[in-house]
């Protein structure tokens, strides 16, 4: 009786130990996307080992997620290291700095004889100057006729300048701008420093004005941007959430929209909202005709968004990443194997498209002859996967949400202008979300407009490669001096092809 109930115990504790263990598998597998999430689709390839190595890090950054992703497998059993110095390049001048021998050395030890320079031991450093700030006196001409008294003085035009009568230069006001939106440094910082280097004390309120008062010289500019964009065939959208301080309840914010519509390889501009209802897109998109391409948000595929015959397209980045995190959860699945690959064949025929350059016209042509089939049975695989899966499941929703999606996600198939996702969108959303990070929220829903013109034009010249500190520059003192007539020319496109 004794031994029958040591066995009934070893296997109940047996079985337990199995459930246990099932469970721990399910956590891994959980914690494991959770990490995926957060350092992104670079750290997909990495191991579990290598993502909580991560943890343990003071700070990580996307390029140290790629770097490693990127490396040998042999390396990859390590813990991340240094990958050595960074050649410092030939372009940049270089300051000697002779450094002498002490005195003992100078004497050679066998004849009391003085020892001579025969050459250097020479090692490089690269060293950073601290910011040198100066007062600029701005003395214009007065003149007059010494034999013409009646003629009166004249004075020389004082050259145009972003803040009128500001105690700040055109050059810092531009880099308080850049610091804030390019480099995402608050403004409370930016007021430290500047105290701290150049021993002037500016308020963060003059800081704020200063920032406020370019945004509202650069509406006119997003404006402009914007209807260029409605009035082409092919336009991307996002949005993502901010938030905004509540003056009436201290401590408190509201959560804004930023609303983002861009075309590939031209404009980008945002729009505050005050909420994520299709008011926005529908503000945004009035009168466009176009193809609208976004994610699966019902508010961007709603009859009264643009203008009649505009066509919604969907992004199969998205669909994909339903699926593949349905993967991560269960990687011996051969269902999800095989409708990852089918998308995989999707993008291996962009990838040719874009290494051969191809225009509208031919990427087209290209997708007819290998997309076409690919698609037709990609959605025979997913419907059998729906079929087969439980609907509240991980791949039973990432399955009903491809299929209700279908017919826009075809729209790429049709148009050779629309792209297979709106990654590109997204990409420009990333900025925001690095400077979201930092500053927290915006001061103000009045602010909001303000500050999505600074991105628009600050994502729009990143993606033309246009040099934002010249283009500010040269811009804001125009628009802050002169007519609204300058606007269509001074849009980053058309400023850079002068």
């Amino acid at each position: 009786m004794r031994s029958q109930e040591l066995e009934t115990r070893a296997r109940r504790h047996e079985e337990h130990a199995k459930r246990l263990e099932i469970e721990v598998k399910h956590l891994r597998k959980l914690l494991r996307l959770e990490l995926i999430e957060k350092y992104g689709a670079a750290s997909e390839g990495l191991s579990d080992v290598q993502l909580g190595l991560f943890e343990e890090e003071p700070g990580v950054a996307p390029k140290e997620v790629q770097i490693e992703a990127q490396a040998p497998e042999s390396e990859k059993q390590v813990a991340p290291k240094g990958r050595g110095h960074a050649s410092l390049p030939a372009e940049l001048p270089r300051e000697e700095v002779i450094i002498k021998a002490c005195e003992a050395d100078c004497v050679c030890p066998q004849c009391q004889g003085e020892r001579k320079v025969i050459g250097y031991e020479t090692s490089e450093r690269l060293h950073r100057i601290p910011a040198r700030y100066v007062v600029r006196v701005l003395k214009r001409e007065k003149l007059a006729c010494p034999t013409c008294e009646e003629s009166g003085v004249v004075c020389a035009p004082l050259p145009a300048q972003i803040i009128p009568k500001g105690i700040g230069s055109n050059e810092l006001v531009v880099d308080v701008l850049i610091a804030k939106y390019e480099m995402h440094l608050p403004l409370y910082r930016q007021e430290v420093q500047i105290a701290r280097e150049s021993g002037v004390e500016l308020s963060r309120q003059t800081l704020c004005d200063w920032v406020m008062q370019c945004g509202f010289l650069l509406e006119a500019v997003s404006r402009e941007m914007q209807s260029d964009l409605l009035q082409g065939p092919y336009i991307q959208a996002d949005e993502t959430p901010i938030g905004v301080r509540c003056s009436d309840k201290p401590g408190k914010n509201h959560r804004g929209y930023l609303w983002q519509v861009s075309r590939p390889g031209g404009p980008v501009v945002f729009e505050y909202r005050d909420s994520r209802g299709r008011e926005g897109p529908a503000r945004m998109l009035k009168g466009f005709c176009g193809a609208l391409q976004s994610d699966g948000y019902a508010a961007y595929a709603h009859p009264s968004i643009g203008a009649p015959g505009m066509v919604h397209s969907a992004c199969m980045a998205h669909a994909r990443r339903k699926f593949h995190d349905a993967f991560l959860l269960d990687p011996k699945n051969p269902a999800l194997q095989d409708i990852l690959a089918r998308m995989a064949k999707l993008y291996a025929v962009e990838a040719i498209a874009r290494e051969r350059a191809l225009d509208p016209q031919e990427r087209l042509q290209l997708r007819q002859e290998h997309s076409v089939a690919i698609m037709a049975n990609l959605r025979e695989a997913i419907l059998t996967l729906r079929a087969a899966s439980l609907p509240k499941s991980t791949e039973g929703k990432a399955a009903t949400y491809t299929l209700n999606l279908w017919k826009a996600l075809s729209v790429f198939l049709e148009n050779g202008l629309v792209e297979i996702d709106s990654n590109l969108a997204e990409n420009a959303m990333r900025p925001l979300v690095i400077g979201r990070k930092n500053w927290l929220h915006f001061g103000s829903k009045a602010a909001g407009p303000r500050i999505a013109a600074i991105l628009s034009v600050a994502e729009t010249c990143h993606r033309l490669g246009i040099n934002f500190r010249e283009y500010l520059l040269d811009v804001l003192p125009k628009l802050a001096n002169g007519s609204n007539r300058q606007v269509p020319a001074l849009t980053p496109a058309v400023w850079a092809s002068r």
